[in-house]
C-alpha cells in the first residue's frame, strides 16, 4: 500500500527568489572577474569589486539557503518565505564582503572571522524566533 504523495510546502515566491539568485550569481561572477582581469587598482574599482562580491556571494548562497530551509523546517511550521531566505543569502553575502575588507589592514584572522560569523547567526537566530513567535499569536 502506497502513501498519498506529501503536500508541496514550497511557498510560490522561491521561484522568482531562485531566479533573482540566477541573476545576481551570473552578473556578480562575470562582473568580478572582469573588474580583477581588466581594471586597475584604483579607489573606484574596489567599491565595485566589494559591491560584485556581495551579489556573487549572495546569489550563489541563495539557492543552498532555500534547500537548508525546505530541508530541515519541522512540519507544523510553515517554511521559509522568500524574503527571509534572501535576508539569509544576504548575511552571506555581508560576512564575505566583511572579510574582505578586513584582509585590506590585515586585521581577519581567525578568531575575527568566527566571531564576525556568530554574531551574523545570533542575529539571524532572534529574527527568526520572534517572527515564529508573531506567527503563533496571531
Amino acid at each position: 500500500m502506497q502513501r498519498p504523495p506529501a503536500p508541496n510546502r514550497t511557498p510560490p515566491d522561491h521561484k522568482g527568489v531562485l531566479i533573482a539568485a540566477v541573476l545576481m550569481m551570473t552578473g556578480g561572477w562575470f562582473g568580478l572577474y572582469q573588474v580583477v582581469i581588466q581594471m586597475p587598482p584604483l579607489a573606484f574599482w574596489r567599491w565595485v569589486f566589494f559591491f560584485l562580491l556581495f551579489l556573487a556571494v549572495t546569489g550563489t548562497a541563495l539557492p543552498f539557503v532555500r534547500f537548508l530551509n525546505i530541508r530541515f523546517t519541522p512540519p507544523p511550521y510553515e517554511v521559509a518565505s522568500g524574503g527571509v531566505i534572501l535576508r539569509q543569502s544576504i548575511w552571506f553575502g555581508l560576512y564575505a564582503v566583511a572579510c574582505a575588507w578586513l584582509l585590506i589592514p590585515r586585521v581577519l584572522n581567525v578568531p575575527v572571522a568566527f566571531f564576525l560569523a556568530l554574531s551574523f547567526i545570533v542575529i539571524e537566530v532572534y529574527l527568526r524566533l520572534r517572527e515564529r513567535a508573531e506567527d503563533v499569536e496571531v
